[in-house]
C-alpha cells in the first residue's frame, strides 16, 4: 500500500496484480510505503477503512481517494497456480506443482480450501463498506496504459516500471466445464471486472 499525500490518493495492494513493481517504482514519490508485513501490504478495503483512512481524516482532516487494480479472474487464478510452483516452493504445502489448473479451480471453488488454493478473493478485496468507503479508482490489471497515465497525471511524475515476483511461465488451461462452473459460483468477480471503465 502507498499514500500520497498531496496527490490524495491511496494506492492499494491488490496481490497478483503487479503493485510491488509499482511499488518500487513509485516509492521515492510516496509519503506513506507499507511493504511488510504482507498482511498490511496487501490490506484489502476493509483493512485500510479501519486503520488507515481514520488516520488521515483525525490527524490531517483529509479523506483520501482510492485506487486499485483488478486482474481478469481466471488470469488472476492462474498467475497464483503459477507463483506457487516457483521451485523453492518444491515440497512445501502451498506449492501447486504435481496439481492442474483445473485441479486448483476446483479447489478454490470449495467452501473449506485447502491451503494451496486458499488465496483470497478480489471481490472481497474491494468490496465497499457500510460507511461507504471503497475504491474511487478501479483499473484493470489488462489495461497498463490507462493505469500509467493516470498515475503520471495524477501525481505529475515519469516513472520506469520494472517486472517484480514474476510467476514461472506456463500455459494456463482450463477447460470449458470447470469455466462455466466458476464463472457461475463467481459470478459477482466478473461483473466487477466487466464494470471497470476501459477508456
Amino acid at each position: 500500500m502507498m499514500v500520497f499525500y498531496k496527490a490524495r490518493l491511496a494506492f492499494l495492494s491488490v496481490p497478483k496484480t503487479g503493485t510491488s513493481a509499482y511499488e518500487t517504482a513509485l516509492r521515492p514519490h510516496a509519503d506513506l510505503v507499507i511493504s511488510e508485513p504482507p498482511d498490511l501490504k496487501h490490506a484489502p478495503v476493509y483493512r485500510y477503512n479501519r486503520f488507515i483512512r481514520p488516520m488521515f481524516e483525525k490527524v490531517c482532516d483529509v479523506e483520501l481517494e482510492v485506487m486499485a487494480v483488478m486482474r481478469e479472474p481466471i488470469s488472476w487464478l492462474g498467475s497464483w497456480w503459477r507463483y506457487r510452483q516457483r521451485p523453492f516452493m518444491e515440497g512445501k504445502p502451498n506449492a501447486t506443482h504435481n496439481i492442474s489448473f483445473d485441479d486448483f479451480v476446483l479447489a478454490y471453488m470449495k467452501g473449506q480450501r485447502p491451503g494451496f488454493a486458499n488465496v483470497g478473493s478480489q471481490f472481497k478485496f474491494l468490496e465497499r463498506q457500510p460507511n461507504g468507503t471503497g475504491v474511487t479508482h478501479l483499473f484493470r490489471y489488462e489495461d497498463q496504459d490507462r493505469l500509467q497515465s493516470f498515475l503520471n497525471e495524477r501525481l505529475g511524475v515519469t516513472f520506469e516500471l520494472g517486472r517484480e515476483n514474476v510467476s514461472p511461465a506456463r500455459p494456463v488451461e482450463l477447460s470449458e466445464d470447470v469455466e462455466r462452473r466458476f464463472r457461475r459460483k463467481f459470478a459477482e468477480e466478473f461483473a466487477l471486472y466487466d464494470s471497470i471503465p476501459t477508456d
